[in-house]
């Protein structure tokens, strides 16, 4: 069987699903339809506000389907009208088994990080925030329990030292449309055999549970190393957070020096032209991009143009 020749529905919503559903459309890849989240009133006026992965499909003339629940009768039958051969999910939402199991030949996911690790919602947010030096994509087929399917294929991907969330979201997002089209390649040819999960467990499993408001906010009690990670980790969104002034401010890019201090930590230290600095345990984190509660963000010599410490 040829590849071009499998008749495919795409699922998925956000950027990161995009590049995916791109990679299929330029290899010539047959996507017969195209189901993603419903619209979302945003704004002042309440004005429906489309996903991106439905623009893209709206800008190629491609079937969408925008179910609100997915064991609606009506969707149901829509989607077997397509008669598809295979389904792919990219960041979208977890299935039922009637969804997943509907094609001849199931369900396939890419996923941002190189399983049995970082299973859940927020792999790539977690990775960095751990510390990790190495992460990746897989590409496996859906089953019961979330992100424990066979797996049919991975690739490894570096994780900078300095970079962020969003930029590593950008290097996996590629790397996982590139993976996805070689899979069906290799599927369509009966190349792949899955590798069940079990198999590849050697130590403790690190999950990855979706970004709450308690990861955000940062405790200077912690290393410079940690809350270096956690920065990282949450920008640009949805951005590490401390106080300042009463306010709320975000911190997206910093650098750390670690050296002995006689300050409590959280201290916050400037020379109010260039240097905006807080005290953790084992040294200083030196804040370069930032955004104050009620204020765009900015670079901190920016932002010490026009701020002056609240009076106590």
């Amino acid at each position: 069987m040829q590849a071009h020749s499998l008749r495919i529905v795409f699922m998925g919503t956000p950027d990161f699903a995009v590049a995916s559903l791109d990679a299929l459309i330029k290899d010539g890849l047959q996507v017969v339809a195209v189901v993603t989240a419903p619209d979302k009133p945003a704004g002042r006026g309440l004005q429906p506000t489309l996903s991106a992965v439905k623009k893209f499909a709206v800008e190629h003339n491609l079937p969408i389907l925008q179910p609100e629940k997915l064991k609606d009768p009506y969707f149901l039958e829509q989607l077997k009208s397509f008669h598809a051969d295979i389904q792919v999910v990219v960041a979208f939402r977890m299935l039922p088994e009637v969804v997943w199991s509907m094609p001849p030949l199931g369900t396939i996911n890419v996923h941002a990080s190189l399983l049995p690790q970082y299973r859940g919602a927020a792999p790539i947010h977690r990775a960095i925030m751990n510390g990790e030096t190495m992460t990746g994509v897989t590409i496996f087929r859906l089953q019961h329990a979330i992100d424990t399917g066979g797996i049919l294929l991975q690739e490894s991907v570096p994780i900078g030292e300095k970079q962020t969330v969003g930029e590593l979201y950008e290097v996996l997002s590629k790397s996982g449309a590139q993976l996805l089209v070689k899979t069906l390649h290799l599927l369509a040819a009966g190349k792949l055999q899955e590798q069940p999960q079990d198999e590849l467990i050697q130590s403790s499993l690190h999950h990855a549970p979706k970004i709450f408001a308690e990861d955000c906010i940062i405790d200077w009690n912690k290393s410079t190393q940690t809350i270096y990670n956690q920065i990282r980790a949450l920008s640009p969104q949805p951005g590490a957070m401390t106080k300042l002034d009463g306010k709320t401010l975000k911190i997206y890019t910093a650098s750390t020096e670690k050296a002995e201090h006689n300050f409590e930590p959280g201290q916050l230290v400037t020379d109010g032209k260039s240097k905006l600095s807080f005290t953790c345990s084992d040294g200083w984190i030196h804040v370069e991009a930032l955004q104050l509660e009620g204020k765009k963000r900015m670079l901190t010599s920016e932002f010490l143009r026009g701020y002056r410490p609240a009076q106590t």
